[in-house]
């Protein structure tokens, strides 16, 4: 075989080589950016975090105590909360409209969601028949199973939807007083606006801090 015609044989091997360089280097940029995203989620896990304040009319305080809160009139609303609960069945915070929700975001594997869980169901049933509801939000597990193990260890009744990669937090708008943290507990008012947030782990007498200025006959403003 001539010089010429293994010249052309050469430039294939070559470009072969080149194009299956490229794709690992295009391999390694996503396992690495898919790295640092987990890094990001584990940093987050079980601890607070989050700014005060915000912007437009989404701003929010955060008071001494870690709670932060939106005046009525400037809060925003609560996005699509629906879908499958740890239990099988299905819920839909859009139907508890008129009422004030107890949004609170959990693991079974997280020791300070083990710390709060008794101190909700104790709460939930002393106000449950006020008009208030609350809901969980279950994160991260990989299975239903150990959070109903969970539910069941420390006798929770009300639903928890389940959200193993976190999608249903990531539908509150930046700015505004969304989930950052495992746990974090959310206050939404009756006309299904965020009014309070907290990205700590809660003891029976703060959680009912939180929740008394949005029972009946208040709007939450007796707060600030």
């Amino acid at each position: 075989m001539s010089a010429a015609s293994r010249a052309p044989l050469r430039s294939n091997r070559s470009n072969r080589s080149n194009r299956a360089s490229t794709t690992a280097r295009g391999r390694r940029r996503v396992a690495l950016t898919t790295g640092a995203a987990a890094v990001a989620l584990l940093v987050s896990a079980c601890g607070s975090g989050g700014t005060s304040g915000g912007g437009g009319q989404t701003g929010f305080v955060t008071g001494s105590d870690g709670i932060s809160t939106v005046k009525e009139g400037e809060r925003a609303d609560a996005p699509d909360l629906s879908g499958e609960t740890v239990d099988g069945g299905q819920v839909d915070v859009g139907d508890y409209k008129g009422k004030v929700v107890v949004l609170n975001v959990w693991g079974s594997w997280c020791p300070p969601c083990r710390a709060e869980a008794k101190n909700f169901e104790k709460v939930y049933q002393d106000v449950k028949d006020q008009g208030v509801q609350f809901v969980g939000i279950n994160t991260r597990d990989t299975s239903t199973g150990p959070a109903r193990a969970f539910e069941e260890e420390f006798g929770v009744s009300y639903p928890s939807l389940y959200d193993p990669a976190g999608k249903l937090m990531l539908r509150f708008e930046k700015g505004t007083l969304n989930p950052q943290a495992i746990p974090s507990t959310l206050i939404i008012d009756r006309e299904g606006k965020v009014a309070a947030r907290t990205l700590q782990a809660l003891s029976e007498e703060k959680l009912r801090k939180m929740l008394d200025p949005y029972l009946s006959g208040k709007s939450g403003e007796s707060e600030k």
